[in-house]
């Protein structure tokens, strides 16, 4: 389309007046103008104004597909605002965009800090856990909540998880006449009159982050037992070489703490599990460690419950590998994909011995022992060995 008929528009606290040329003239020549109603108040539109529907619906805006249509956003539409959604279901010539600095931009503006130094995340309609793979000391975080309650809300979370003695900074109103920034101390903040805050800049200090080396202390899952042991699973995110944006599958999950370190890497993970007790520890250990998003856990027995999932990039198998199963998995890899298994018994470990036989790969026997009391003394307590084989299709 020579013309689109849609125009992105983010808008400031200034409202009009920091509106370039360009976003000005499509706002006035637009026959309607989505957008929330702090936004159709902060640009003076009124007869032509359509609040968002409330949860948020794109299809609205499309119905309008043809006609001179603006949409309204905060800041940079497309940083945690409407543009993207919109852009996705449009072709490239339908649509055209006029971003506003981002309310992340301001802040790190106000602060001092360098942006891209700096975890920003939209905490208006995510769980605070979302905070947890970027809490360390000294990290700086700007997210952006929904209200005063909700900047308590955190304050109380991060107080009550060790990091009561972070920088708590409230800024509301960014870039505009009623802008306001104060500072507290997460375990002293008591509200705030600004009553609609826009984000939270938080100086982490205090609490003790997650460490980002392979094997994770057990300790930090949930588990009733079934759970890869830490320096085994070490050498397992080892083999499985996790990169930000791939996909597991996660076969014989117990826990999920593969997939749970899988996706701290920034994958996500499709965590299967025949119990439904153990899926919904490792719903509760995605839950805790901030990435619900990230990873699914499935009740189900593979490789019945792997029908018409996305193929993996690579495949843990914990545990109950057979012949079947395998031909089941490995026919759906594709060139590149990695696969490492486990076995613990000597059935699957023959069956290990034969694939590696046929197709290559790392064929590896661990044997750990820990040191345990005996008596007077102190001797060596071993672990069951495990056979651990890694291939790539």
């Amino acid at each position: 389309m020579a013309d689109p008929w849609l125009t992105i528009i983010g808008i400031g606290e200034d409202g009009l007046a920091g509106l370039s040329e360009a976003s000005r003239k499509a706002l006035d020549a637009a026959e309607t103008v989505f957008g929330g109603e702090r936004h159709l108040a902060l640009a003076g539109v009124t007869g032509r104004g359509r609040p968002w529907p409330v949860p948020f619906d794109a299809e609205v805006v499309l119905s309008r597909r043809g006609r001179l249509t603006a949409v309204l956003a905060s800041g940079d539409p497309f940083w945690h605002g409407a543009g993207a959604g919109l852009a996705e279901k449009l072709d490239a010539g339908e649509w055209i965009a006029h971003s506003a600095p981002s309310t992340f931009s301001l802040a790190a503006a106000r602060l001092g800090w360098r942006l891209e130094n700096v975890a920003c995340l939209g905490l208006h309609a995510a769980p605070f856990e979302r905070l947890v793979p970027h809490l360390a000391n000294g990290a700086r975080i700007i997210c952006l909540v929904r209200d005063a309650k909700a900047a308590g809300d955190l304050a109380a979370w991060l107080s009550g998880r060790g990091w009561g003695a972070s920088a708590f900074r409230t800024l509301a109103a960014l870039g505009g006449p009623r802008e306001s920034i104060a500072e507290h101390r997460a375990d002293n903040f008591a509200g705030d009159r600004a009553g609609n805050l826009i984000a939270i800049a938080i100086e982490a200090k205090g609490g003790q982050g997650i460490s980002r080396s392979s094997g994770l202390s057990d300790d930090l899952f949930i588990h009733d037992g079934q759970i890869t042991k830490r320096p085994v699973r070490a050498l397992a995110l080892s083999a499985l070489a996790p990169r930000a944006g791939e996909r597991l599958w996660d076969i014989g999950s117990g826990s999920g703490s593969i997939s749970v370190e899988w996706a701290l890497c920034g994958g996500s993970a499709i965590a299967v599990e025949a119990r439904e007790d153990r899926a919904a520890n490792i719903r509760n250990n995605a839950a805790a460690f901030g990435l619900a998003h990230r990873i699914i856990a499935v009740t189900g027995q593979a490789p019945e419950s792997l029908t018409g999932l996305d193929a993996p990039d690579a495949v843990f198998i914990g545990g109950g590998l057979d012949s079947a199963m395998f031909d089941a998995i490995w026919s759906r890899l594709v060139p590149g994909a990695r696969l490492v298994a486990h076995s613990v018994t000597l059935e699957t470990e023959a069956l290990l011995g034969e694939l590696h036989q046929r197709h290559g790969g790392d064929l590896m026997r661990v044997e750990i022992a820990h040191a345990a009391p005996l008596g007077r003394y102190r001797s060596w307590e071993a672990a069951r060995p495990v056979v651990q084989w890694s291939a790539v299709r």
